[in-house]
């Protein structure tokens, strides 16, 4: 809803009028209010009700806001207040204390059977012009992020805003490196603890960007946030594929989420396993996510037909918060990988041993493969040995790197 049709809206100021006055570009105290969960208000009791509680929403903010601040109607379910004093700190937390405390003493009553408590998020920004519009957003996302105000007041140096700085570069990024083929795979071996040889290798997504290699810890999320996970996904699948052709390994693909929910893997695979003529038993398929949060139908079908074509499958960083062992049990993975987390304190850390341990015991009953990640030393080394874990996997037998190792 783009225009609140009451009587009162007279006396605001429209959208129009709010970005003529910040065209000005003067210094100014810029409040964004915003109500809070108002779609599900509207989609509850239908646009009408909808409309009126903007109407008495208006009127409440005209008897709460300074005196000398002029409101404006946003849009949808938005409202500013400017206010040009020259304000300090205190003073501007004091009038989003005063909106906020004033709306949760009043009640909106549409008929005797409607009553509504609105609560409101409020962004503050203080500075030029059209400027203050993103500060605000930007602010009110702070805030609701935080949970611990219903305000927040622009500072461009908080780690939140320097974080979703980060953000953005790397949304752009990962665009870019979709677009230009920047997304290269690197690849560390895995051991086999009983002969002590390279048997199998993990297929890493890393981004080329100038001279730097950067790791995916960095980007995932920005591909997750553009909608560009499966290209990852793909283009490490392809490369993959591609480097293993003419080898004796095997190789293990890292799978997301995202990658189950498109239902594209089966057909994807397949392609580049007679492309390339890699047989899908050599193929393991590591699934990132935390198992608990996969739906469980539609992923459990495509593991399914998955292993049913002979790629193998793979539970990542387990022993992680939140692992579960009757899912782990359901899926009956190939192979398990011990979240690393426990293992580069093995030797000192007894919870580490006793964790280890019980999951090896279990995998061991349950004719599951048992991977260790982080093996970063020789003493980490001969103690996941002595627990009879299947393969090691770390920086003590080779970093990622875009060419395959030799042991």
């Amino acid at each position: 809803m783009d225009m609140v049709s009451c009587d009162i809206v007279t006396n605001v100021g429209t959208h129009n009028d709010l970005i003529e006055k910040l065209k000005k570009n003067v210094k100014l105290n810029y409040f964004l209010l915003n109500i809070d969960n108002f779609s599900n208000l509207n989609s509850a009791y239908g646009y009408e009700v909808g409309n009126d509680i903007l109407c008495q929403v208006v009127k409440y903010i005209n008897i709460v806001k300074p005196n000398s601040s002029s409101l404006f109607y946003y849009r949808s379910d938005k409202f500013v207040i400017v206010d040009e004093r020259k304000l300090m700190t205190y003073d501007l937390e004091e009038i989003a204390e005063e909106i906020l405390s004033f709306f949760s003493q009043v009640g909106i009553t549409i008929s005797p059977k409607l009553e509504f408590c609105v609560s409101l998020s409020i962004g503050i920004s203080v500075g030029h012009g059209l400027e203050n519009i993103m500060h605000a957003e930007l602010a009110i996302k702070e805030a609701r992020e935080s949970k611990r105000h219903h305000f927040h007041i622009y500072d461009p140096s908080s780690e939140f805003m320097i974080n979703n700085n980060k953000n953005i570069y790397w949304i752009l990024k990962i665009r870019d490196a979709v677009e230009n083929e920047d997304i290269i795979a690197y690849f560390q071996p895995i051991i086999n603890n009983a002969t002590g040889k390279i048997e199998k290798y993990e297929c890493l997504a890393r981004i080329k960007d100038a001279d730097e290699i950067i790791s995916p810890y960095v980007f995932m999320d920005a591909a997750r946030m553009t909608g560009n996970l499966s290209y990852v996904t793909k283009s490490l699948i392809t490369q993959s594929f591609k480097k293993f052709s003419g080898t004796d390994y095997d190789f293990s693909i890292n799978i997301t989420g995202t990658d189950f929910l498109l239902d594209y893997l089966e057909f994807f695979l397949l392609k580049n396993a007679n492309k390339y003529k890699i047989d899908p038993s050599r193929v393991v398929l590591e699934m990132l996510e935390d198992i608990t949060t996969l739906d469980k139908g539609s992923t459990l079908n495509q593991l399914k037909s998955l292993r049913e074509k002979g790629f193998k499958i793979a539970i990542d960083d387990f022993g992680a918060e939140n692992s579960n062992m009757s899912r782990l049990l359901e899926i009956h993975p190939d192979f398990l990988k011990i979240d690393g987390a426990f293992i580069k304190n093995i030797v000192t850390d007894v919870n580490s041993q006793l964790i280890v341990e019980a999951i090896v015991s279990l995998c061991n009953k349950s004719d599951i493969k048992v991977i260790a990640e982080y093996v970063h030393n020789e003493d980490v080394q001969k103690y996941v040995k002595s627990l009879g874990i299947d393969y090691s996997q770390g920086y003590y037998f080779g970093k990622p790197r875009p060419n395959l190792a030799v042991l």
